[in-house]
């Protein structure tokens, strides 16, 4: 009985009686699981996940609001505000098996990768590719949040195994077709990198015709189908939010009210940043047999270009296909390839740590602090807290899961193209001692707990001075604060009159 799979001949049974001893069958049938679904050996799939799954818990810092507000608290706020039956009680759960399952779908899509390159080429140059892929300080740093662009790049490499390439043994229209379509569904951006990759089969494929009405088309049909009963679901009226989608950032350019940059932005500095100390070796290895890649990339990075409002996680969908340059050159190298493997584990590794463990991290202790103070507090049912940051700097209800009163200032964005627009957070930052004393004037309930960056502290002390706000907890943020953003987070607790400690 033989698992299958390339290197599981290790797996092979030679004798019937031993598939009955128990560890023999049931590391047979995990083999046998393992490799007809990744086609890799058990070992190195055991590895990448376990590896990932490191990777998760030591990313403990806050990157953007939305792998939280577009992910988890829609998902918390849907299911927690009908009185169903809890099935996991532990907040610690609720945070982390998100991050696990996309820790595993990152692993499955790490060996995707892999296993291409090796049908491409040969495992030498596929094992200087996973390499690069692997200790990728900015994969590491994105691949196991609840970001839909992490999604998305899951869903490009794996379709990228069943794409049409010269050599590969996986290719299949329909599966990868169907994986780009679904990644158009949880993101429509995902649709930027391939349109060059479809584009290029759609030139070289002879059957264009049958290529598009028995394999796009279908394709295409059932997905948006999908879409629209899902969306008519959830919005309780027919919607395309593809379209919304495209209004919103790109007809109405809505998204640069959330900060907007240069053009050249990405060439600048956005794609150097994801690429690291990655860029001499991107440079150095591109080889002309997989152009297709770098008009992939360049596309890509054109496309983004022309939208105002730029993010480093826009262009994570393509960092893959960088790897797989970053992989020749290590593979090419002659001389210098120890010192350079050196540089580059060490370098990324230092910075994936840093960004993982330390640079924006306060923002996430401050809410374990406000989930442990609502479950270990006997007057909880008293408590109130308000954040007085700039907006969705932290996590809300999916990180405390108690009914707790809380409060963040608001940032809607402006939808009816007003030129005096101010939302709450511009208006308390313009002058956030009056808008204090305005907003809790008249004997206005007060809030049991504040919640602030370091930066503001001085400038609301007469303020906390005067309604016996103490600080209570102190937790540092990051190394470079900037604008309204401080190194360190303060909770500030009203205390009884009489009863206020000194500081």
């Amino acid at each position: 009985m033989l698992c299958g799979g390339a290197g599981i001949h290790h797996c092979t049974l030679t004798r019937p009686e031993q598939r009955w001893k128990l560890p023999d069958s049931c590391a047979t049938i995990t083999c046998l699981f393992f490799s007809d679904l990744l086609g890799e050996n058990i070992y190195l799939v055991l590895f990448i996940i376990a590896l990932r799954i490191c990777n998760c818990f030591l990313v403990q810092t806050s990157f953007v609001p939305d792998e939280y507000w577009q992910s988890l608290e829609v998902a918390h706020h849907m299911v927690f505000k009908y009185p169903l039956l809890l099935l996991l009680n532990s907040v610690s759960g609720k945070i982390w098996i998100p991050r696990l399952a996309q820790a595993f779908l990152s692993a499955i899509a790490d060996l995707r990768l892999y296993s291409l390159m090796k049908q491409l080429e040969n495992q030498q140059v596929a094992r200087w590719v996973f390499f690069c892929q692997l200790c990728s300080w900015f994969t590491w740093y994105c691949c196991t949040r609840t970001l839909t662009n992490t999604m998305e790049t899951v869903l490009t490499i794996i379709a990228l195994f069943y794409y049409p390439l010269e050599g590969s043994k996986s290719m299949n229209s329909v599966k990868y077709s169907s994986l780009v379509a679904l990644a158009f569904i949880i993101r429509p951006t995902a649709i930027i990198p391939w349109i060059p990759l479809l584009f290029r089969h759609f030139w070289q494929e002879q059957r264009k015709l049958d290529l598009i009405l028995h394999q796009f088309l279908p394709v295409g049909f059932v997905t948006l189908s999908l879409s629209l009963i899902i969306d008519r679901i959830f919005f309780g009226q027919w919607t395309l939010v593809q379209y919304n989608f495209l209004k919103f950032n790109v007809l109405q350019d809505l998204g640069s009210f959330y900060g907007s940059h240069p053009w050249h932005w990405y060439f600048s500095q956005g794609f150097p940043a994801v690429l690291g100390t990655h860029v001499p070796f991107f440079i150095h290895g591109s080889p002309k047999r997989y152009r297709i890649f770098l008009v992939t990339v360049l596309w890509t990075l054109l496309v983004y270009s022309m939208l105002s409002h730029k993010e480093f996680r826009f262009i994570y969908p393509v960092l893959p296909f960088c790897m797989v340059f970053c992989g020749y050159s290590l593979n090419n190298l002659k001389t210098w390839k120890k010192p350079a493997l050196s540089f580059l584990f060490l370098s990324n590794m230092l910075l994936a740590l840093y960004t993982g463990l330390v640079h924006q991290r306060g923002t996430l202790d401050v809410m374990t602090n406000i989930q442990e103070l609502s479950y270990n507090n006997t007057n909880v049912s008293s408590a109130s807290v308000l954040m007085m940051m700039p907006c969705h700097s932290t996590p809300y209800y999916s990180h405390v899961h108690y009914p707790l009163p809380m409060r963040f200032l608001q940032c809607p964005p402006d939808l009816t193209g007003k030129t005096d627009y101010l939302v709450e957070a511009d208006m308390f930052y313009l002058n956030p001692l009056k808008w204090l004393y305005m907003e809790f004037q008249n004997d206005s309930p007060l809030p049991t707990h504040l919640i602030i960056f370091s930066i503001l502290e001085e400038e609301i002390s007469p303020f906390l001075i005067s309604n016996n706000y103490e600080r209570t907890a102190v937790f540092f943020h990051t190394h470079f604060p900037e604008s309204r953003t401080g190194s360190h987070v303060y909770i500030y607790e009203r205390k009884l009159k009489g009863k206020l400690n000194q500081r």
